[in-house]
Formats: C-alpha cells, structure tokens, sequence
C-alpha cells in the first residue's frame, strides 16, 4: 500500500500566538484538513474527505457562516481531495472507499466527489450527523447538504478486535482498521493503516497540537478552547487522548500517530515520505 499526505482544506484563523504556540498574536496562522490517499491493488482509499469542490464554489450552502468567520478557509478547489487525486493521474470513479474519523464538515465536504466509494464510519457518528431536528453544534457541524446525494453508507460498530491496547477495533478492509476515539464527537474514530512494516493511525480531531502527544504536553489557547468547546464527550474525549500519549509512548517504533488539522505534523510526515 502507498501513501499520499494530503492537505484538503487550508485555514488561517486570526489568533497567531494563541493558535500556533509561538511568534506574536499578530503572525499569520495556518491550519490544514490532513487527509490520506491510499493506493491498494483493487482502487484507492481517502481517509477522510476535507473539503470539497461544491464547498469551495458554493460555501454559503454547506459551510456555517460561524466557520467561515472563525476558521477563514482559502477555498481553493485546487486543494480539493477531487482535484488532488486527478493531479496523480487518477479519476473519481477510482476511489473505492472513503473511510472517516467522523463527519464534521471539514472531514466529511468531499464525500459528493466521490459518489461512488462506500463510505465507511462509526455507526454511532452517522446516527448523531443524519438525525432529524438538530441543533446547536450539531447544527453547525454536520450540514446535512454534504450528504444529499445519498452516499453508500457502511456504518460500523464499535465492537471488534484489540489492537495495541485499543478495544472495538473493526477492519474495513484489508491494513485499514476502524479504532474508536469517542469524545470529540459520539462517534470519532481513528483510522489506522498498515504501510509496509508500520502502522499510520490518523487520530482525526482527537487532538488539535503535536505537543498534546509530547510527555509534556502543551496546546496553544485557542485550540485548547476549540477542543472544549465542540466535544460532546468531555471524559472520554480526555482519556482517549492520554490513550494516544501512552501509545506515542510505548509503541511509537510501530505505530506514527498524527492528528487532523496540525501542518507540523502534515509537513513531517510529507518529509518523511519524500
């Protein structure tokens, strides 16, 4: 299996300082949507989606007007999971499968460019996302016109094998498992990806900060504010990042473990891969 390090969806929130965790409060900050392309013998596979083309064209009509405000998105379809994967020579209809953390509308804005993958996620994130009647974060979270078209849902349970610790863990095909991570949303799960002789597990919005996973972890502010602020399971959502700390820790020659929207990360494992 081949693995391209994408970035889906660039974000440059004001806040300097208290988003990057250096420089002054006035410096230009950036976020990324970290997304992975998979290329398997029988298609690809994106985990998750970031943003999409209708997104990028037409923001007012999926994403919350709070999120443009706050996060302050680049847009460019460029940057599109669509356009990237047809910049490698390959075409919509050759992406299989697209497996998701979970549905936040910066994860899950691609999933009508590829109308014909099955889309894997936890049953329990599908079930809080496509209810009826939302409100609140919800509301701004989970836009239902992102999943109009009707997309080939697989949900899955949290139950399953055990791998490195982690309960519940389901293969959605072959090297490619769902790993619960509860806490940002109902249903947040990690992806984990056998690469050669190494596991990737992109732990979605399990965490905002590369130094959340160092032994003396630290997060800028207004991430840390972010986290609080959108989960829906503040205790688990604490545990299963000490979870990942322990994991870093005990298991880190094995397993590379990064998070959603940290360009830090993006760029190491970029260089890593070049």
């Amino acid at each position: 299996m081949k693995a391209h390090h994408l970035n889906c969806g660039t974000m440059r929130p004001f806040g300097g300082k208290l988003v990057t965790g250096a420089g002054s409060y006035f410096d230009t900050t950036e976020l990324v949507c970290h997304v992975l392309l998979l290329e398997t013998d029988d298609g690809l596979v994106l985990v998750d989606s970031g943003l999409g083309v209708d997104d990028v064209r037409r923001p007012g009509e999926t994403l919350a007007r709070r999120f443009l405000v706050m996060s302050r998105p680049v847009l460019e379809e460029s940057e599109t999971a669509l356009r990237q994967v047809e910049a490698l020579g390959f075409a919509a209809s050759d992406v299989r499968d697209v497996v998701l953390t979970h549905l936040d509308l910066d994860h899950g804005g691609g999933l009508r460019d590829f109308p014909h993958a099955r889309v894997h996620v936890a049953a329990e994130e599908l079930a809080a996302a496509t209810r009826p009647g939302k409100s609140g974060n919800d509301r701004l979270r989970y836009p239902d016109n992102q999943w109009a078209h009707g997309p080939k849902w697989t949900p899955h349970e949290a139950t399953g094998e055990t791998w490195f610790g982690f309960d519940g863990v389901r293969e959605v095909r072959p090297d490619v498992l769902l790993v619960p991570l509860f806490g940002h949303t109902h249903g947040h799960t990690g992806v984990a990806v056998r690469v050669g002789d190494r596991w990737l597990l992109h732990a979605g919005d399990s965490y905002f900060f590369h130094g959340e996973m160092e032994p003396r972890r630290q997060c800028p502010p207004a991430l840390r504010y972010m986290q609080k602020r959108m989960q829906v399971l503040p205790e688990l959502r604490v545990a299963n990042q000490e979870r990942l700390r322990e994991l870093v820790r005990d298991h880190g020659d094995s397993v590379d473990v990064f998070s959603a929207h940290d360009p830090t990360e993006l760029r190491r494992h970029r260089k890593v891969r070049a």
